[in-house]
């Protein structure tokens, strides 16, 4: 089993979505013997956003009469659709960043999202093809949004995530979540205790998801 580690948080060790991912990676590992993991940090390594330069990914004949620069950013974003479409779970650090995700997650998504990679269009409409593996997002927020209707509508962070990798054909997507961080010691202690216990219901090795999970 192929486990892809993504953090984007640039805030180190007080990053709390870090702290999700690392104790994700480390229960999955210890329940999953065998899992062979991979680490990507877009804090330190994130593709540039898009540009003249990098949109339109080529492979075989297209790749022919690139500019030196094209060439570049066409193997960054090979390896890096390569990479996720390789791995069996891919678990997400995700903090909300102004009610969506940071901008280096965002740059990574936009590398990936490749038609005839990750999806493709049909006479139907589109068609994920990057289905058959497990995407966990440790979300992190500073209010609480899940639960209270009037902030619900400015979440474009769990909501964008499970849209794109819904399109990408994954049906598999759940959340780890610690909410309302930034109110308080307590609310910190209660989210990340919550989150704990989502995490070693999400990796016990006999757990059996659901198919078309979206939501934890």
């Amino acid at each position: 089993m192929r486990l892809l580690h993504i953090d984007s948080s640039p805030l180190g060790g007080n990053s709390v979505s870090r702290q999700l991912t690392e104790r994700l990676v480390a229960q999955w590992s210890a329940t999953h013997p065998g899992t062979v993991v991979e680490y990507l940090d877009l804090a330190v390594d994130a593709p540039s956003h898009l540009s003249i330069d990098s949109l339109g990914f080529r492979t075989g004949p297209k790749a022919e009469g690139l500019t030196d620069v094209q060439r570049r950013e066409n193997e960054i974003s090979e390896k890096l659709v390569s990479q996720f479409l390789a791995a069996d779970v891919v678990v997400v650090g995700a903090p909300m960043y102004n009610f969506s995700v940071p901008t280096q997650l965002k740059a990574w998504v936009d590398r990936v999202a490749q038609a005839g990679r990750t999806f493709t269009y049909t006479d139907k409409g589109p068609k994920g093809l990057a289905g058959g593996k497990t995407v966990i997002v440790a979300s992190s927020r500073g209010g609480v949004y899940s639960t209270n209707p009037a902030l619900a509508g400015l979440d474009h962070q769990e909501s964008y995530l499970k849209t794109v990798f819904g399109f990408f054909g994954v049906t598999d997507v759940q959340i780890v979540r610690a909410e309302g961080v930034a109110m308080g010691d307590a609310a910190k202690a209660e989210a990340l205790s919550a989150a704990d216990v989502t995490i070693k219901a999400l990796t016990a090795p006999a757990a059996k998801q659901p198919e078309a999970a979206l939501a934890a």
